[in-house]
Order: structure tokens, then sequence, then C-alpha cells
């Protein structure tokens, strides 16, 4: 259902998303994910600075005037938004939940490929399949991905990463661009050997999303920690300085497995934090794309 307050975050995520893209990442984006090849447009005069291989013979020779073969760019690339609703998203100790800064990222996602003339789909995932929309062009289908993202009410509150992926491979019959945006909790080796396939069939972008209190816990006393996706509660001691550094190990750990099997798959990782501008590094992002474009 849409609330007036639903209204209002539709419409402040389209002008701030719309800004960055007009303002840079719909060219920056255009630059790093080219279309299928080159596709014959016209035929026209030549003018000084033409490159003389494009000269048209044929036409050349039947008007007795120099003549061009004009080619452009064949994109209409599809875009596939794999976005976690799982319990987890639903969490947020600074700015915004998870869930509302993925909806952000899709939606400047979604606005550079559309004003590049691609098409864009949706998949959102929990330990199901729970949504898909196909892939589709223009600004009021982006605006109902974005819709859909702020108001979905997922059916189930777990995990399954290698689900998603295999869902994609199965409908996307082309080489797509895909994202997959979540905050990444499985175990990174359920999930290891479909992101790998699904990065040889496509372009895979892991959107890794996460939260300061995720990283480093203060020291606030007993605590009651709910695990959002079984719902388990358990009680630390926030204030044990042994307990500190064992979740602080225990988090390392799993984001060094994270980014081996994102670096063995040959992934790119866009780290996000709910407490931070995403421009910088979706900037950083674009730019270290092309860099080796160039090189």
């Amino acid at each position: 259902m849409l609330t007036a307050d639903l209204m209002k975050k539709i419409r402040r995520i389209e002008i701030r998303t719309r800004r960055l893209v007009d303002d840079s990442f719909a060219g920056e984006y255009h630059a790093i994910f080219k279309g299928r090849g080159m596709a014959f447009d016209e035929v026209r005069p030549y003018q000084m600075g033409d490159e003389i291989r494009t000269i048209d013979w044929n036409v050349t020779a039947r008007t007795g005037e120099p003549y061009v073969k004009r080619y452009v760019e064949e994109r209409e690339l599809t875009v596939m938004l794999v976005v976690d609703a799982s319990g987890s998203g639903d969490f947020g100790s600074v700015n915004r939940f998870k869930r509302e800064l993925a909806a952000e990222l899709t939606a400047v996602l979604s606005f550079a490929a559309t004003t590049n003339n691609d098409k864009v789909g949706l998949l959102i995932f929990t330990d199901e399949v729970e949504l898909f929309i196909p892939p589709r062009k223009g600004r009021t289908h982006v605006l109902r991905l974005v819709r859909e993202l702020l108001a979905f009410e997922p059916q189930s509150r777990g995990t399954n990463i290698k689900l998603a992926l295999d869902k994609v491979n199965q409908i996307l019959k082309r080489r797509s661009i895909v994202f997959v945006v979540s905050d990444f909790q499985a175990d990174p080796e359920s999930y290891r050997r479909s992101l790998a396939v699904t990065n040889r069939r496509h372009d895979v972008i892991a959107v890794d999303l996460h939260d300061p209190l995720e990283v480093a816990l203060q020291n606030v006393g007993l605590l009651a920690m709910e695990d959002p996706e079984s719902g388990e509660i358990v009680w630390v001691d926030t204030g044990s300085r042994p307990w500190r550094e064992a979740f602080a190990q225990r988090v390392q750990a799993q984001a060094q497995a994270r980014q081996r099997v994102f670096r063995q798959a040959s992934v790119d990782r866009i780290a996000v934090s709910t407490d931070q501008d995403y421009t910088m590094p979706l900037t950083l992002f674009f730019q270290e794309r092309a860099r080796r474009i160039r090189h």
C-alpha cells in the first residue's frame, strides 16, 4: 500500500539519485558497461578528420563524392538487481537501515541504466526467491522497482545467496550486468561455486552492505543480541574485553573469507556502510573499472 510516508521516501530517493546520475554516474556507467558491439547507422558525406577506413567505396563510386559509414554502439544491455531482503537488512545503528540503503543504491544504478537506454530488472530474495520483475526500460519502471524495495514485506527472514544466483542463471539467457546487493551474512562457502559460475556467464558486482555496530561493539554492559533471521536471543557481556576481541576476530575472519570468495570468482566488490555517503564508494568503483579498461 502506498502510504504518504512511503511516497515521500520514493520522491526523496528519486530527486537525490537522479541528481547524482545526471551529474556524473550516467556517463561513468556508460563508459564501463559497453554494449554488445557496433551497429551500422547511416552513410553520410566525408568530413575532415574522418577515418579513411570508414569510407563506403560503393556509394563513393556511385555518387562521385566521398561518403563514410557511420556506426553507433549497440547498447540495450540488461541490468539485474538481485537484492537481499532477509531479516538482517532491518538493522541500522546510524542513519538508516541496510534495507533503505539498498533501495537508494539500486535506484542510482537503475536510473544510470535507464538513462543509457538499458533494461533493468529486479529479483528480491531471502532463503526463497520472493519477487521477480522482468527487465524493462523507463523512469516509471525504475520508480516501481524503488517502490517495491521500500514496501516489500518478505515471507521469510533467512538468506540463500546460492539460490538467488542459480535463479539468475535460469532467467537470464543473454550476458547481463548483475548487481548482488546484500550484507553477505551467509557462509561464503555456501555460494562460492554459484558466484563463480554466474560471473562466467554475466558481469557480477557485489554491493556489500554493513553497519558500524556489526564490525565493532562498544562496552555497554550486558546486551541482548537477537539474530534477525533466526530470532535467537543471546545475552552477552560487552564489558568483557576477551569477548569483544573474540567478536572482532570472528567478524574479521568472516570478512576475509567473503572477500577471498569474491577474488576467486573475479567479482568486483563495492563496500558501503549505513553511516557513510555511498557516492564515494560508487565513484571509486567506476574509476577503478575505467582504469582497468584503459589498461
